[in-house]
């Protein structure tokens, strides 16, 4: 896989298995590793000590309401080719949209795409909707729809994809392109339905480093929520941090909030994945494993000259036909 932008982009600047021996054999990195019982799986299950992680995220954007902590996410449109196919029209919806990072090369794809983007801040969101008005490049912004939703607490609206429509497309699947029209939404973010309960489901949900900022306890919800949204057949597409991130390496042991599991400085959470807890996750919510791997980059700081061993999970999902 590459990504866009200006420069390269490498996804396989070294093997992740070469890191993981290194990090297991350095006794400095012990907490890293340790489970907090020997069950396994079970482990990622202990609470965490961030019961409210949403409000530090609002205090964060709060913060960073100028949006320039997130910089545009463009190589998306290469790692999931999907969004880009030539005259698509459909549906998506992203979850945790902070300031509009992903959802700019979105839109730019094709006017056939209409973005549904839910945050917990109203601050993101507004920024968010400020960065696709203030874009040049992107035809029709009526495509780009923002609410407000906790999702880590809340399930999301029944107006994306009702009960009675959702029991209707398993007896009757759909394919993967919406009918659902632009023009078919107003202006305060709910759809102008024409006597229809719900837009039918959508085609694709993105989860761009946004779940690992849920507590894990927390995760099986958000994801049974995301699959509920998805018609038939509909993808996931998911990247976030991978297990043994540079990232993750510096925090100290007093930042540990479970396994795996980290508070920031300003209260934020982080959450680190293996690929086996990924697989655990997302097929026990449903869904069908397309695409699953690490995505490991190396680059060099060029104020000290150290090198950064970046890991992100890549993951691609389906929900059964």
């Amino acid at each position: 896989m590459a990504g866009g932008g200006a420069g390269k982009y490498h996804a396989k600047d070294f093997d992740w298995e070469d890191l993981r021996e290194e990090v297991e054999k350095d006794p400095s990195k012990g907490y890293h590793v340790a489970a907090p019982s020997s069950s396994g799986y079970r482990g990622d299950l202990l609470p965490s000590s961030l019961p409210h992680a949403s409000e530090a995220w609002r205090s964060f954007h709060k913060r960073h309401s100028t949006g320039r902590f997130f910089k545009e996410r463009r190589y998306l449109l290469k790692e999931f080719p999907e969004l880009a196919a030539q005259g698509l029209s459909c549906c998506a919806l992203e979850v945790g949209c902070g300031n509009g990072s992903t959802a700019l090369p979105i839109l730019r794809a094709g006017e056939g795409i209409v973005i549904y983007a839910c945050d917990c801040s109203p601050d993101a969101l507004e920024v968010a909707k400020a960065t696709v008005e203030n874009a040049d490049d992107i035809p029709r912004k009526d495509r780009f729809r923002a609410f407000l939703l906790d999702f880590s607490l809340c399930g999301f609206p029944r107006w994306l994809f009702c009960d009675s429509c959702q029991a209707s497309s398993i007896r009757s699947p759909t394919n993967c392109s919406s009918d659902v029209k632009g023009d078919l939404y107003t202006t305060d973010h709910s759809p102008y339905l024409e006597g229809r309960c719900c837009i039918g489901g959508v085609d694709f949900v993105t989860l761009v480093f946004t779940l690992s900022a849920v507590p894990f306890q927390r995760m099986p919800f958000t994801l049974a929520e995301c699959i509920s949204v998805l018609k038939p057949g509909g993808l996931l597409l998911f990247r976030d941090y991978g297990l043994y991130d540079m990232t993750m390496l510096r925090f100290p042991p007093e930042q540990r909030a479970g396994f795996r599991e980290y508070t920031r400085s300003d209260g934020t959470l982080s959450y680190f994945f293996s690929l086996d807890i990924v697989r655990r996750l997302f097929c026990g919510a449903g869904f069908i494993e397309l695409e699953l791997e690490y995505c490991c980059v190396r680059s060099e700081n060029r104020r000290n000259g150290k090198i950064m061993r970046r890991v992100w999970v890549h993951g691609k999902f389906q929900k059964p036909r």
